[in-house]
C-alpha cells in the first residue's frame, strides 16, 4: 500500500480553528508508532501543477487564493482560514491525491492512504468553503480520467455533506458521487432527490441521516447506497473521501460511531473495489476534529484498507 504523510501539511497554520495543525501531528505520529511508515510504501511527491487544480478550479479563484495566502489573509470565508504555509500545503494535499491515481493506475499499487490537510469537499470550483481550499478528491477523480480510466466513483463518508464535490461532476456522467452525512446539517445540501442533471442523471446519490442514526443503521446506509451506485457506474477506480468527524467524541460534526466502526466501513469500501476495480482504491483524509480519536480512527481506517 502507499502512504502519503509530509509534516509541510503543519504549516497550513490555522491558530485556533478546529481544522488545526496537530490533527494531522497526531495522525502522522499514530501511523508511525503502529509501523505502518515501515509496511507501506512513503512515496516523495511534487505539489500538484496549476493544469491539475485548474481542471476542477476556475483560474480567477487559484490566482487569489494564491494571493491571499501570501498576504496571510486570515480568514477568506466564514469558516476557512489561509496563512503562508496553506498554499503549499494545498498544493501538496492534491499532488498526493495526483501521484497515488497515476501509480495506482499504472498498476505498481492498488491502494493508498493519503494523510493530507486542508480538507477538500466542500472546495467549490470557483470558492473556498467549509475549511477546504481546493478540492483534493475532485483533483484526484480528472486526474484518474486523464490517465485514460473512464469510469470513477467518489464515496464520501464524511459527516458533512460533500458540496463542493457534488458540484463538480453534477452534470459529467463518467465521475459517480456517493455521500452519506447528517441532515440537517451543514452546509444544507445532499437531498436525496439530489441526483445529478444532464449527462450525470443517476451518478449522483445521497443518503442523509438523522443525528441520532446508530452505528448499524449508518452501515446499512451506507452499503446501499455505495452498492447500488457501483452497480450503475462500473468503476475502474473508487476514490474515497474518508472523514472521521461522525466519531461519537468529535467535537464538530459527532453522530454515533466509533474506531471500529469506520475499518467496517473500510471492509465494505474494499470489497467494493475488489469487485468492480482489482481493488483500487485512492483514500484521502477529510473531516475529523477530535485529536485523540481521529488518529485512532485513521488508524483503524488503514488496517482494515492495507489488511
Amino acid at each position: 500500500m502507499l502512504l502519503y504523510l509530509h509534516d509541510c501539511f503543519e504549516q497550513h497554520d490555522t491558530g485556533s480553528h478546529p481544522e488545526c495543525p496537530a490533527r494531522i501531528r497526531n495522525v502522522n505520529q499514530q501511523l508511525r508508532a503502529a509501523g505502518w511508515t515501515e509496511r507501506c510504501e512513503c512515496p516523495d511527491w511534487l505539489p500538484a501543477g496549476l493544469d491539475d487544480i485548474e481542471s476542477v478550479h476556475d483560474a480567477t479563484y487559484v490566482n487569489q487564493l494564491e494571493r491571499w495566502c501570501q498576504e496571510a489573509a486570515g480568514r477568506i470565508e466564514a469558516d476557512t482560514v489561509v496563512s503562508p504555509g496553506s498554499w503549499q500545503a494545498t498544493l501538496m494535499a492534491c499532488g498526493a491525491a495526483v501521484d497515488a491515481v497515476r501509480q495506482i493506475s499504472a498498476g505498481t499499487h492498488n491502494k493508498a492512504f493519503c494523510a493530507v490537510r486542508p480538507p477538500g469537499h466542500h472546495a467549490r470550483p470557483q470558492h473556498a468553503m467549509g475549511f477546504c481550499l481546493f478540492n483534493t478528491v475532485a483533483v484526484a477523480a480528472q486526474a484518474a480520467l486523464t490517465q485514460g480510466l473512464d469510469r470513477v466513483l467518489i464515496l464520501d463518508w464524511d459527516i458533512h455533506h460533500g458540496n463542493g464535490t457534488q458540484d463538480t461532476f453534477y452534470d459529467h456522467g463518467q465521475v459517480g458521487f456517493f455521500s452519506i452525512h447528517r441532515s440537517p446539517f451543514y452546509p444544507g445540501t445532499g437531498a436525496a432527490d439530489e441526483t445529478g442533471t444532464g449527462r450525470g442523471l443517476g451518478w449522483i446519490s445521497n443518503a442523509p441521516i438523522s443525528a441520532d442514526t446508530n452505528p448499524r443503521t449508518f452501515r446499512d446506509a451506507f452499503t446501499r447506497g455505495a452498492e447500488d451506485l457501483a452497480t450503475k457506474v462500473q468503476p475502474q477506480l473508487i476514490l474515497l473521501s474518508a472523514g472521521f468527524d461522525a466519531h461519537q467524541a468529535d467535537p464538530v460534526g459527532s453522530l454515533s460511531l466509533q474506531e471500529e466502526d469506520f475499518g467496517q466501513l473500510t471492509q465494505i469500501v474494499c470489497q467494493l473495489a475488489d469487485q468492480y476495480c482489482d481493488g483500487k482504491i485512492v483514500s484521502l483524509l477529510e473531516g475529523g476534529y477530535h485529536l485523540d480519536h481521529l488518529p485512532q480512527s485513521v488508524l483503524a481506517h488503514v488496517n482494515e484498507l492495507a489488511d
